[in-house]
């Protein structure tokens, strides 16, 4: 009977480290797609006027999908660990997985809490402050004027493909208290048009910029930031969660294994 347990608890402790090897590589990508899509040094700086749970939202999403990508690379790490140490019964291997696994456990706890710590307070407060901000900085619809928060705006209506921070109706906009609109602006930004990027944006056609007819981001950039955060949101927590689950699992069959060789 205890033979057959401990060749139960080896298979499913090998089985548990497969998965844990494929959810570790779901963290990794999906921190790395943050990171590479969401995140650029261009955005930044209009990001970290919004405070969320008391962080800067630009360095708080960077932080996290470094958090992930970590996780993911030492999760990738540790699941050999388990492998081998379950396959050829080595007790030391089993050992440090347990305890690495431990150290995963609450690692992982902590991100999960502040990410739906920063989700829950992304809420109408954060959006008065995204109005403050491009009200008090955005300066020119150029990315080359010397305020920096200023140009982050114009990246993220690039890359989010939004407009302002409320929802564009036609010329009714969050523009016209801009230092930008109280020297000499149009009804939205070039940078505002549908499908522009930094390369091309200064040859938008004026439907979309003068007349707002057509071709233009609809969509508030705080929508497009809530929406950001729920996608990505979504699958950090369903991957995290699923691999909490699994590292409980692991833990208490390596230490099965452990104690059964002790035993014979």
């Amino acid at each position: 009977m205890a033979g057959c347990c401990q060749k139960l608890g080896k298979v499913f402790l090998v089985v548990i480290n497969l998965i844990f090897l494929l959810l570790g590589l779901g963290l990794l990508v999906a921190g790395i797609l943050v990171k590479i899509n969401a995140l650029s040094s261009d955005v930044t700086p209009a990001l970290d006027k919004i405070i969320v749970a008391g962080y800067k939202l630009g360095e708080l999403t960077n932080n996290l999908s470094v958090v992930f990508i970590v996780i993911g690379a030492f999760i990738t790490v540790v699941s050999g660990l388990g492998v081998i140490g379950a396959c050829c019964k080595v007790k030391w291997m089993l050992i440090v997985y347990t305890i690495l696994v431990l150290i995963l456990l609450i690692m992982k706890i902590a991100a999960v809490a502040l990410w739906f710590k920063m989700r829950g307070e992304f809420n109408d407060s954060v959006k008065k402050v995204m109005v403050e901000s491009l009200d008090k900085d955005y300066v020119s619809d150029r990315l080359n004027s010397s305020n920096s928060v200023s140009n982050a705006w114009n990246y993220i209506f690039m890359t989010f493909d939004c407009c302002g921070v409320n929802p564009v109706n036609k010329t009714n906009n969050d523009f016209s208290m801009t230092p930008w609109c109280k020297k000499n602006c149009t009804a939205i930004p070039r940078t505002c048009c549908s499908g522009v990027d930094q390369s091309n944006y200064l040859n938008a056609k004026p439907e979309c910029y003068v007349n707002v007819t057509k071709d233009y981001n609809s969509k508030g950039c705080y929508q497009a930031i809530q929406d950001l955060i729920a996608t990505y949101g979504n699958a950090f927590i369903g991957i995290s969660i699923t691999v909490i689950v699994v590292e409980i699992l692991a833990v208490i069959y390596a230490i099965m294994i452990c104690r059964q060789d002790d035993d014979n």
